[in-house]
């Protein structure tokens, strides 16, 4: 029987969906088996506006999936985002009563459970309670205080927050297609895990996701996570504005932006000109590419503005929160022509464009490492870490369901567990071990909400 630690990301986006089957081969890289991609109906700004359509193009990227890789997909883990989501730093301490005794998991949970109760606005809750560091009697500052010993126990905190109703409706669409949620991850952590490297978290590096309809960031430094932020605007508004602009549908806009758009407008010269056909038999419309570079940039200088406002709220002008690797761009508004020099001269930082195939085996398809799929990659890597196994091959169903015939007629006999080969397990560290816990409360809460609600 196969035994492969098969993972499932469904990544639920605002112009896509994309269910993306994988698991890791023998040299821990990832091996992608199947993706299936669907036109995404029913998501506005990373928010679920139409319960059934977006249903519907769940079951149709799941489907192709399943198709393509020959696995049947029983649960995912589901990336996150959208306008409603922030961020807030905070920090919280416990009082010990035995200052000898060893700091053990218990602490750590009652420190967590007090973050827990900080007072949300109404309808809020909280998402990710992501560790930064930790002081023991108000010592220097440790990642690791498990082991350690101390009366005050204090420690600072990344929360992020969302809409309870938004994530309630992800969870609801997830559980009508008929899959079990798994896991969920917010996106521009699942594309940070797929696209950045140990050495830039630890310089410091800002993780910027142009979307269809968000623009996500997440802040490293020193291999922690500092500030994430959602900018409600992506790749449609620049093509709204590109319809809006030059009168054409929005089909002919999206399909100028990918072919020709620039975010740089000096690039194209006043004589250059592309010809659209009219509509139902009208005049084809002549449209010059300076003015098209002009409307793009216009739109992409906004958003890169709002974002580096972000990255200066998190104190990035402060020499001790330098992001010396720069800046990452990922995600499909990653593909806009220009994009990387026109960043670098807003912000004056360093850039590059973030491609998820470094953690790809080599036989994956070349188009698995556009930054298109970085958040897909990242959730199904996220999948893998925690052990799930989210799919399984049709031919194995079909050998379960002829066991299973057969021991219907045979008596019940006591079954031996075969020894299967298992990997050296890993020490958890303190940040997983919170991750993990709170991700299972967190999942056990939507599902029984969703089992009420029916």
């Amino acid at each position: 029987m196969n035994r492969d630690n098969i993972a499932v990301g469904l990544d639920i986006g605002t112009t896509k969906i994309v269910a993306m089957i994988g698991k890791k081969n023998e040299y821990g890289k990832l091996e992608i088996l199947g993706v299936g991609k669907s036109k995404s109906l029913g998501v506005h700004r990373g928010v679920v506006n139409n319960i059934t359509q977006t249903i519907q193009s769940i079951q149709q990227a799941v489907l192709e999936a399943e198709n393509d890789s020959g696995y049947k997909i029983n649960d995912v883990v589901v990336g996150i985002a959208g306008q409603h989501i922030r961020s807030i730093q905070h920090s919280d301490y416990i009082s010990r009563q035995n200052a000898e005794e060893v700091i053990g998991d218990m602490d750590i949970d009652a420190l967590i459970g007090q973050v827990h109760k900080l007072a949300m606005l109404p309808g809020e809750e909280i998402i990710h309670v992501l560790p930064q560091e930790f002081k023991i009697d108000g010592q220097t500052e440790t990642k690791e205080p498990i082991g350690m010993s101390g009366g005050r126990l204090e420690a600072s905190f990344h929360v992020v927050v969302g809409q309870a109703a938004s994530i309630r409706n992800i969870g609801r669409c997830v559980k009508s297609s008929g899959l079990e949620l798994s896991g969920l991850t917010l996106e521009p952590l699942a594309s940070a895990d797929a696209v950045l490297s140990q050495e830039e978290k630890e310089a410091g590096v800002a993780l910027i996701d142009i979307g269809g309809g968000t623009t996500d960031l997440a802040i490293f430094k020193d291999g922690i996570i500092r500030h994430t932020a959602v900018i409600p605007f992506g790749g449609n508004v620049i093509t709204e504005d590109i319809k809006e602009g030059c009168s054409i549908i929005e089909k002919q806009a999206e399909l100028l932006k990918v072919k020709f758009g620039s975010a740089w407008p000096g690039e194209n010269k006043d004589n250059e000109i592309v010809s659209i056909p009219g509509l139902r038999g009208r005049e084809p419309k002549e449209i010059s590419l300076k003015n098209l570079s002009k409307i793009i940039h216009a739109r992409v200088v906004e958003i890169i503005e709002q974002v580096y406002a972000e990255i200066k709220l998190y104190g990035h002008e402060n020499p001790k929160k330098k992001l010396i690797a720069g800046i990452v761009l990922t995600g499909g508004g990653a593909q806009l022509k220009h994009i990387k020099q026109l960043v670098e001269y807003i912000t004056g930082m360093d850039t590059r464009i973030g491609y998820p195939n470094e953690h790809l085996a080599g036989s994956s398809d070349e188009e698995l490492s556009s930054p298109l799929y970085a958040t897909a990659v990242g959730l199904v890597m996220n999948s893998i870490r925690n052990n799930t196994k989210s799919a399984t091959p049709f031919v194995e169903m079909k050998q379960e369901e002829s066991v299973i015939a057969e021991q219907s007629v045979v008596e019940e006999q006591p079954v031996v567990e075969e020894a299967v080969e298992k990997e050296e397990p890993q020490p958890e560290t303190t940040e997983s071990k919170i991750k993990k816990s709170f991700f299972d409360k967190y999942i056990e809460k939507i599902k029984e909400f969703l089992d009420n609600a029916e």
